[in-house]
This record gives structure tokens, sequence and C-alpha cells, in this order.
């Protein structure tokens, strides 16, 4: 089975939908999409999402089932006292904290440790885990038992956060390592499929993150959007 996760195309945030450059992307990335063979369509409730995912359903005139639980991942800022986006913590800060790096203990750190954080990511494991069940392969550990083993295909359009929370689960990987040390640009296509090696007995492999091929071939520059600057006196780019 193949499992390929779509980051939305260029966020307006302001309107929970895509700029105009977005739309753009959401048009190359349906070019893309459309010469696959897919099984299931799954989208995020968010607008952006669902507007880089309405591009390429009409395209292939299919539809596509929304999962709350593909919604972005938020985690608690004890400093700013509110929740923020997961994946830009300062390096400064969430590289000194020993659990950050650990795929059990990541909740536990001081800068996410909240009940909420641990629970929303169980509800994603547990309903990403019911979906995968329904196509044929069951969590057994921190493997998966091939009870229907086939060469589907599933397509998800969520955000990077909640992305690399499942890729974590799937891949036995801290998210906290995933979020900081990855960067899947908006229109972004990441690909694992499973590994049978021995019959019944499957697991997941990554051949593919943040590709954006489908932007060079249209000549759309990727967005900077999720990347931060390159050198700090580049003031052009993202700091904050």
């Amino acid at each position: 089975m193949k499992l390929i996760f779509i980051r939305h195309a260029d966020p307006d945030y302001a309107i929970d939908s895509l700029t105009q450059k977005g739309w753009k992307e959401a048009e190359l990335l349906a070019d893309r999409i459309s010469k696959l063979d897919v099984k299931e369509f799954y989208v995020s409730p968010l607008g952006r999402a669902r507007d880089t995912a309405n591009v390429v359903l009409k395209k292939m005139n299919r539809s596509a089932q929304i999962l709350p639980w593909l919604r972005e991942f938020e985690v608690y800022d004890e400093e700013l006292g509110k929740e923020r986006i997961c994946w830009d913590m300062l390096p400064q800060d969430w590289t000194k904290i020993k659990e950050h790096y650990d795929k059990d203990l990541w909740h536990t750190a001081p800068t996410i440790k909240n009940t909420k954080a641990s629970e929303e990511a169980n509800k994603v494991f547990q309903e990403l885990d019911k979906l995968l069940e329904k196509h044929g392969y069951i969590r057994e550990g921190n493997i998966y038992r091939a009870v229907n083993p086939n060469t589907d295909t599933l397509v998800f359009f969520c955000h990077f956060g909640v992305k690399c929370l499942i890729l974590g689960h799937l891949l036995g990987v801290s998210p906290v390592v995933l979020w900081h040390g990855f960067c899947a640009l908006p229109s972004s296509v990441t690909t694992l499929v499973t590994e049978e090696r021995r019959e019944g007995i499957a697991c997941f492999r990554t051949i593919g993150f943040g590709d954006v091929s489908h932007l060079y071939a249209g000549g759309e520059e990727p967005s900077f959007a999720a990347r931060f600057c390159e050198t700090y006196d580049n003031f052009d780019e993202r700091h904050d």
C-alpha cells in the first residue's frame, strides 16, 4: 500500500484559504496527482487543505472524506501562555531537552507538557491505525500485520505539523525532530510504501519527502512558507 501526504498549497492564513500563488500551485499539483490511480482521498477540515484538495478532486471528478484529526497539530507554549504551531520552536530551546528526541517521551517535555498535546496525538495515532486497519493493515507493536496486503494508493491532504506527527508514528521517530529537522513546502508530496519482506509482516518506508517537482515542471518557484532565514542577516526571509 502507498500513502501520499500532501501539504496544502501556499496558504493565506488570515482567511484559511490559498494565496494567488497557492491556487497556481494547486493546479500544478492536480496535473501530477490526476495521473495516479488513487483508491481513496482524505482531507483535513481546514480551508487551506480543502481548497487544495478541491482543485485536484475537480480535475479527477472525485470526492474526499473529511477527517477532523487531519487538522493542523499545535502545542502549548508556557512562555506565551497559548497554543502555537508545533514546528517553529527555536533551535536553542528545543535541542536542550532530551525528551524531545524520544519517540515515547517527546510530549512530556516542559515546552510541550500538557494533557491536550498527548491526548490529541494519541487521537491521531488511533484514528490513523483504524483507517489503516480498514485498508488491510493492523498495527501490532511497532509493525503492521498485513491481513489484506495490497498496492492501493491513499492520498491525504493535510498540514506539515500533523504530517510529521503521523510519520513519527509510522516510522518510530519523535515528531519534534521531524518538525524541526525537515521542511515540507506548500503543495509538496510525501510518499510512504509498505514493505513486506516476511509474509504478513509490514512496515512503512519513506520513498520521498516534500517533493515539489510538479512546481519545477510548471516553471513555478516553490513558496518559502515553513522555512526560516537561511542566514541571520537575510531579513527578507522569515525570522520570527
